[in-house]
């Protein structure tokens, strides 16, 4: 198994979170007391908030109180958008959903939990993260830790002298935001303006939010580590947590990164590709924003999607558009990240022919790519007639059409490469050719942005048996073969004579994690993806 996430001008239309029933200026509101009934928006989510619903209260009466209208607005902004927004513990469990117990930092390193979780898996099957508790940010955050963090984030965003173009939207989305992910809360920007206190001293341009930003997620490099033992730990780690441990995935490296540059009044975001597309697993990277919002960082592997996490809601996302009983791709029915893959690679609009039978009740398709030995689901497109498009895929990857049944994947249509050109190559076996392959690699190198190394090669071994697969709506057997020696006569350890040609293939190696890559045959070659 592998597991490897202002004034009134301040805040636009989108927020234009004023008390309702309030007809004066934010300065005579205070004088007033005007009936503090909220803009719909945060009415719901006070409403939301149950028991807690006075928290919240307090920062509103807080801001409104000493006539500050650029914080109300601030407060209001966070309020209105912390629905869905929380921490979440989350455990293994078997098919059955039983929680099976297993804490990955009871182990050394990575290799001794592996083999832990390997003896559990033996016992209770295939094991799989799964939420097992949500603390919900609307239900849980204090009225003292958004104040402080607002205040903080003005203070930080008036004083830096890196800050004084940012822009009210920028500041909004990617410096107020006091979370990065699904970790736990706690207080970081006390701490973080301190350890960056005398950065203006060391820099070059005082001015310059570019280099100030790359010193302090320099120094979040040598404060915090990547292990992948964390890898198997799926819950994200706090503030606190990281100070104590140093360590841990991307995930949690950027969230430390973002409490550091945020703090400190540099825009910087979290972006993220949910699965690569040339490799196993996922990544997740802070980028450094221009006063707009703008910025990318450079990719070390293919992918498909690039997203971006946001703070505030976005209504054009799929859990904006579904039903609510109808079922979607977990992380895909998120309404907190926005698309930016054009910002990284050139991308491509593709419209498919779906050509399996639609679902019964079916509206949305969804374009998968190949991770960990399986399609996961990357992007999703409306269904209209027999046909969905899906919008900016990154090219030079293979893909499959899908939808989604009972949780799992289901093949829409037969897998395709989309070319770097950009043009769509269907591999539908429409040639009816057969063609003799020889095989001696399983996966490529490739490289590795949590350990900035190159994952080796893999190579096929002398003495085992391998499985070759052809895809048709599914995996199928060509037949397995003892892997020999390479002679003068057999270029290759494994040889197949005749397999249909114009296909997708995979090579697995018995007994493997069936990690290993698919691939195509071009000019007599493996061509990976």
């Amino acid at each position: 198994m592998r597991y490897a996430g202002r004034l009134f001008q301040l805040f636009p239309a989108a927020v234009g979170l004023w008390p309702t029933t309030c007809l004066l200026g934010v300065l005579a509101l205070a004088a007033t007391g005007c009936a503090t009934t909220w803009p719909p928006e945060v009415e719901r989510n006070l409403a939301l908030a149950g028991d807690n619903r006075p928290e919240l209260e307090k920062v509103l009466d807080h801001y409104r109180k000493k006539g500050d209208a650029a914080k109300l607005e601030a407060a209001q902004f966070l309020i209105a958008n912390m629905e869905g927004h929380g921490y979440i513990v989350t455990a293994f469990s078997d098919k059955n959903q039983n929680d099976v117990e297993f804490d990955a930092t009871d182990y050394k390193n990575f290799r001794e939990a592996q083999e832990a979780m390997d003896a559990l898996e033996k016992k209770h099957g295939e094991l799989q993260p799964r939420r097992k508790r949500f603390d919900e940010d609307l239900e849980a955050v204090t009225a003292d830790f958004l104040i402080e963090n607002i205040d903080l984030a003005f203070k930080a965003w008036r004083e830096k002298p890196w800050a004084k173009d940012l822009s009210p939207e920028t500041f909004r989305e990617h410096i107020l935001p006091y979370r990065g992910s699904n970790e736990p809360v706690n207080s970081s920007r006390p701490e973080c303006l301190k350890r960056y206190a005398n950065l203006p001293k060391k820099m070059k341009d005082p001015t310059d939010a570019r280099e100030a930003g790359g010193l302090i997620l320099s120094d979040v490099g040598r404060w915090v580590g990547f292990d992948s033992l964390y890898y198997l730990h799926p819950t994200d780690q706090s503030f606190e947590e990281m100070k104590k441990s140093r360590l841990g995935r991307c995930e949690d490296i950027s969230n430390m990164q973002l409490y550091a540059a945020r703090a400190n009044a540099v825009a910087a975001a979290s972006d993220y590709t949910p699965w690569w597309a040339d490799r196993d697993n996922n990544h997740a990277w802070v980028v450094l924003l221009d006063r707009n919002g703008e910025g990318k960082a450079r990719l070390s592997n293919r992918a498909a999607k690039v997203y971006r996490k946001t703070f505030s809601i976005q209504r054009d996302s799929l859990a904006s558009r579904k039903n609510e009983d109808e079922e979607v791709p977990r992380w895909l029915g998120g309404n907190n990240y926005r698309d930016v893959t054009p910002s990284y690679r050139e991308t491509t609009d593709v419209t498919v022919r779906l050509t399996e039978e639609k679902p019964e009740g079916a509206r949305f398709a969804y374009i998968c790519v190949f991770n960990e030995g399986e399609w996961k689901p990357i992007h999703w497109g409306e269904i209209r007639g027999d046909r969905a498009t899906f919008t900016k895929m990154g090219r030079d990857i293979a893909y499959l059409p899908a939808y989604y049944v009972d949780k799992k994947t289901v093949p829409a249509a037969p897998p395709f490469i989309l070319a770097s050109e950009g043009k769509v190559h269907t591999l539908d076996g429409a040639a009816k050719e057969e063609i003799p392959i020889e095989i001696a690699t399983t996966k490529p190198a490739t490289p590795d942005a949590d350990t900035r190394r190159d994952i080796p090669t893999i190579v096929v071994q002398p003495g085992k048996t391998y499985e070759l697969s052809v895809w048709d709506n599914g995996w199928e057997s060509l037949g397995k073969k003892l892997a020999a020696s390479p002679t003068p006569s057999a270029r290759s350890p494994v040889s197949f004579e005749s397999v249909p040609k114009g296909r997708l293939y995979w090579l697995v190696a018995e007994g493997s994690r069936r990690l290993e890559r698919i691939f195509t045959i071009e000019d007599g070659k493996q061509a990976w993806w």
